[in-house]
């Protein structure tokens, strides 16, 4: 270590030594800044880039340390883990720092922490696959050495804010944790309700810590009346629907268990939230789709705004079934499609009724085609040895249904028709093998199509009445965004929540909190 700090400081006196100065261009600070800044290549790209010169230190510093602890004062708001950063211990560390060296020293550490900070708040604290593996989105990456130069050359408090995610929904999730904060502190919800179902025209204590948890969730208006009366069946309708449930207006076993979420944890899930918009924290397109996969709903986004959505059927809650979260680009769609049955599918699914007779609306091949399944001994074959694949023509039978949406991907994910519509009506639709079911399947295919035909119905039904495949290209190709959102804010302020189904949340809230992240920010 002291031959290559010493080594550091030879190379500066040498760089900067000039013929004809009386004085050397190399400072006590600047040497010990170039010094400390040794061991991170990066760190010292960017302070050789400015000779070496402080950014946290000296004349015009003040205003980026200024906006710097502003912006760590905040963290906590954020849902980041203030103590990564530690404000106050920055603070007293400037009042020590007195001498060249360990100002040196203490400007290579704020750089340090500047670029955690930027990093953690504005792309997330969290690697997504680390935390659970079917988390594959693509986190965006930034160039740090131009973060910090350009913090360094223009407005610190614009730049900082500048970190912070711009989407709508991330505006609305702080402003909705900084809601719950002030209400936590105000003495939160009050007691939960204990009680049976609970239906209009029923009184009692029940009825009364309804009443008051309605009042203080922001679903009533301040009220003495003790009665299950027509103002608080309106009330638990809303809350249904914030919650994903059918709004019949009574309080059975789940809704009451809705209810009776506390505070803390609503706040832990907003929490979640913000770190899932920064792992999305980057343009998305101009049209795309959005798949939230905790609400098994669909939407199509045009220009920011929503322009169709649709229920949906996603992936069951077994590790083989769960549908992951990724991003791609959907290319086209398949009109009367057939159905190449996965193979974990055929052999586990399809290959026992293949053995009692059964599942003869597949098609079976061989390497060399089409072969004829009365003609094979299937109780000859098992998952390991079965040498067939299965398809299934296009027909009303048809697993994919008239249609499917297709954004090419490695996990052979797509969107598609289904045959079978009861489950759309389902509160909790999670039945799929991992693709997503469309409850408005043929209104997707119109809605899709519109930008690229005047008859984008005819034509589509053109193809469909034909029976036979076909491939028809998307011309702008939109984007595809599978997402696990369990809380998240409407335009018009209706905060929204529902359950865990994978429980990604759980593990996502674990990893915050062995990072250091505390569900209670600091006002900032």
């Amino acid at each position: 270590m002291f031959l290559r700090t010493t080594s550091v400081a030879l190379a500066l006196l040498l760089a900067f030594a000039q013929p004809g100065l009386s004085e050397p261009l190399v400072t006590p600070l600047k040497q010990a800044v170039a010094q400390a800044a040794s061991e991170d290549e990066a760190i010292a790209a960017f302070y050789r880039g400015r000779d070496f010169a402080p950014i946290w230190m000296g004349e015009g510093a003040e205003n980026r340390r200024a906006a710097f602890l502003w912006a760590l004062d905040a963290a906590g708001n954020h849902g980041l883990p203030t103590a990564r950063y530690d404000a106050d211990t920055i603070r007293a560390e400037f009042g020590a720092a007195m001498d060249a060296a360990s100002q040196g020293a203490l400007e290579v550490r704020m750089t340090q922490r500047f670029l955690r900070y930027a990093q953690d708040v504005s792309s997330g604290i969290l690697n997504p696959r680390s935390v659970d593996r079917s988390i594959v989105i693509e986190v965006p990456k930034r160039d740090w050495l131009e973060q910090i130069t350009a913090f360094a050359e223009g407005d610190p408090y614009a730049f900082v804010q500048g970190l912070w995610p711009t989407s709508p929904q991330y505006t609305r999730l702080l402003r909705e944790k900084l809601r719950l904060q002030d209400m936590r502190a105000a003495g939160g919800w009050g007691d939960p309700v204990s009680s049976g179902t609970l239906e209009p025209g029923a009184t009692g204590a029940a009825v009364v810590a309804l009443r008051n948890r309605l009042i203080r969730m922001g679903y009533m208006r301040h009220s003495a009346v003790a009665a299950f009366d027509a103002e608080m069946e309106s009330a638990i309708r809303a809350f249904q629907i914030d919650h994903g449930m059918t709004p019949d207006g009574t309080v059975g076993p789940a809704t009451l268990a809705a209810i009776n979420v506390s505070l803390e944890d609503r706040m832990a899930q907003i929490v979640i939230g913000l770190e899932r918009q920064r792992w999305m924290n980057k343009p998305l397109e101009s049209r795309h789709i959005l798949v939230n996969l905790a609400e098994q709903h669909a939407y199509v986004v045009d220009d920011g705004k929503v322009t169709f959505d649709t229920v949906v059927v996603v992936g069951a809650d077994t590790p083989d079934r769960r549908t992951p979260e990724f991003s791609d680009t959907m290319t086209h769609m398949v009109i009367n499609p057939y159905w190449h049955v996965p193979r974990s599918i055929a052999v586990n699914e399809y290959l026992p009724a293949l053995r009692r007779g059964g599942a003869r609306h597949l098609e079976v091949y061989s390497r060399s085609g089409r072969v004829n399944p009365n003609r094979i001994d299937f109780n000859r074959y098992n998952a390991g040895n079965f040498p067939y694949s299965l398809k299934q023509a296009p027909g009303p039978r048809n697993a994919l249904g008239r249609v499917k949406f297709m954004f090419p991907n490695q996990y052979n994910i797509y969107l598609h028709d289904t045959p079978s519509r009861d489950l759309f009506a389902r509160d909790v639709r999670t039945f799929s093998h991992g693709c997503v079911r469309v409850g408005r399947p043929l209104e997707l295919a119109y809605h899709l199509l519109a930008p690229q035909t005047d008859t984008p119905e005819g034509d589509f039904q053109s193809i469909l009445s034909a029976g036979r495949e076909k491939r028809v290209n998307i011309e702008d190709p939109i984007g595809v965004h599978l997402v696990y959102w369990s809380a998240w804010v409407t335009p018009t302020g209706r905060v929204n929540y529902r359950g865990d189904p994978y429980g990604r949340d759980a593990a996502v809230l674990r990893a915050l909190r062995d990072a250091g992240v505390e569900l209670g920010g600091r006002p900032s």
